[in-house]
C-alpha cells in the first residue's frame, strides 16, 4: 500500500475545498434586476441603486456566504435582509443587517444596535471600519446555521449566534427563520450595491 505524505494530503485540500461548499454564483449581474423581485430598483454602470421599498431575491436561502460592495450617499440608509419570507418588514419577519452612514449626525443617537453591521435592534456591530460615504466598501456576510458573521472592509464586526438572540428576544419572529430571501431593504436613499455573490454552503433548497 503506498502512504501518501501529510503534506500532500493538506495541498489537496487547499487546493480542492470540497467540503466548504460550491463556486460562488453571481447574484446580480450589472445589467438587469433578473433574479429579483420586489421593486425597481435601477440600473446604471454596473451598480444597482435603491429607488425605495424592498428588492428582494427570487430564490431563497439557508446557509451561504454572500459578499458584496456598497456605497453609501451622505446620511445614506439600506440594509440587507436575511431570513426574509417575502412579505412584511425584513427586520422582523426576517432580520435586517443594518446598512447606514454612521457619520452622519442625523443618526448620532441611534441605540448601539441600530447602527452598520448590526442585526437591527438584535446585537451591536463593531464600530470605525467603515470608509467616509462616497467611497465603495467591502462586505462579506456568512450565514451557516445559528451563525451570523460581519466582515467589512476585511474585518470582523460582528459575529452572532440566532440560537442565543431568540432565547433573548423570544418576541421577535425572524431570529427563529433558518431560511429566506435575501433582500435590500430600501429607505428611499440611493444606496449603490454591485460585485454581489453568494456561496451556498449546505442545506439548499426553493
Amino acid at each position: 500500500m503506498r502512504i501518501i505524505s501529510p503534506s500532500i494530503i493538506l495541498v489537496l485540500l487547499i487546493l480542492c475545498p470540497l467540503a466548504s461548499g460550491e463556486e460562488p454564483s453571481v447574484l446580480f449581474n450589472g445589467k438587469d434586476l433578473t433574479g429579483w423581485t420586489g421593486a425597481d430598483y435601477e440600473v446604471k454602470e454596473g451598480t444597482l441603486i435603491c429607488r425605495g421599498k424592498v428588492l428582494r431575491t427570487e430564490k431563497q436561502y439557508s446557509n451561504y456566504i454572500l459578499e458584496f460592495d456598497f456605497l453609501l450617499p451622505p446620511r445614506g440608509n439600506n440594509g440587507l435582509g436575511i431570513h426574509y419570507p417575502g412579505e412584511g418588514r425584513p427586520s422582523g419577519a426576517g432580520m435586517e443587517l443594518q446598512i447606514l452612514d454612521n457619520s452622519h449626525p442625523k443618526y448620532a443617537k441611534l441605540k448601539d444596535s441600530q447602527y452598520h453591521g448590526s442585526l437591527y435592534k438584535l446585537q451591536a456591530a463593531k464600530r470605525g471600519f467603515l470608509k467616509s460615504a462616497g467611497e465603495w466598501n467591502h462586505q462579506k456576510v456568512t450565514v451557516d446555521g445559528a451563525r451570523v458573521q460581519v466582515e467589512l472592509n476585511g474585518v470582523t464586526i460582528l459575529t452572532a449566534n440566532l440560537d442565543e438572540l431568540a432565547t433573548k428576544f423570544p418576541k421577535h419572529k425572524g431570529v427563529k427563520r433558518r431560511t429566506g430571501h435575501l433582500c435590500f431593504c430600501g429607505h428611499g436613499d440611493p444606496v449603490r450595491f454591485r460585485n454581489i455573490t453568494i456561496r451556498e454552503l449546505s442545506g439548499q433548497s426553493k
